[in-house]
C-alpha cells in the first residue's frame, strides 16, 4: 500500500487519478460480493485498502482537491 499521509505532496493529476480509482473500486465493493471481488495485484495503488478506509481516503482527497481550487 502507498503512503497517503501528505496528499499536499500529490500533483493534481495523481489526485484526479486516485479519485477516480477510488471511485471504481466503490463501486466494485457494491456491486459485488466479498468472494467475487477482484483481488488488486500489490502494485495497484489501492492494493490492501479494505471498503471503510477507501472512503476514509476518498474524502480527504476531495478535501485536498478543495483546498486547490
Amino acid at each position: 500500500m502507498k503512503d497517503y499521509s501528505d496528499l499536499s505532496t500529490f500533483s493534481d493529476k495523481k489526485l484526479r487519478t486516485l479519485r477516480n480509482n477510488i471511485n471504481n473500486r466503490l463501486v466494485s465493493f457494491k456491486s459485488s460480493s466479498e468472494k467475487s471481488l477482484k483481488h488488486l495485484p500489490p502494485s495497484h495503488m489501492l492494493h490492501g485498502l479494505d471498503e471503510s478506509q477507501c472512503k476514509a481516503l476518498l474524502e480527504r482527497v476531495y478535501k485536498e482537491l478543495r483546498t486547490r481550487s
